[in-house]
């Protein structure tokens, strides 16, 4: 994995499930748009169920991130959208279940609109993504 988490005996720990810094000596960067809950199907999984929305939206990035040949573990960075910020404690035990490692560096924001109505959370990420194979640092 070429991320690790930056700890500061300065700062007290996170109270969600996230790292204040992370860092990478990675050459290779990927960044992902904002994940909504839109199933593959098109529809919108979870409609007023933001567990169920943040589960979705996980799962998408992993659908990403593993595309271009990594895995959650390697997602450096997030940046969250909510539509309400008393959903702070659910969403981050649904993300203890997908960030098993070092947990992303992350920022969450309320915000009054999506682009469609049900959604509840968006999430888009950068991810330090281990050398291709014959690939020099």
């Amino acid at each position: 994995m070429p991320k690790t988490r930056l700890v500061s005996d300065q700062l007290v720990e996170p109270i969600g499930h996230f790292s204040h810094a992370i860092i990478t000596d990675s050459p290779r960067l990927l960044f992902i748009s904002g994940m909504t809950a839109k199933n593959s199907e098109g529809g919108i999984t979870g409609v007023g169920d933001v567990a169920a929305q943040t589960h979705q939206v996980c799962q998408n990035l992993k659908a990403v991130v593993e595309a271009a040949g990594g895995t959650l573990d390697d997602i450096a960075r997030v940046d969250v959208f909510v539509r309400n910020m008393e959903d702070f404690k659910a969403i981050h035990e649904v993300r203890r279940e997908y960030f098993k490692s070092d947990p992303p560096a992350s920022t969450m924001i309320e915000i009054s609109k999506f682009v469609h109505k049900d959604y509840l959370i968006e999430i888009n990420a950068i991810a330090a993504l281990p050398a291709v194979q014959g690939e020099s640092a």
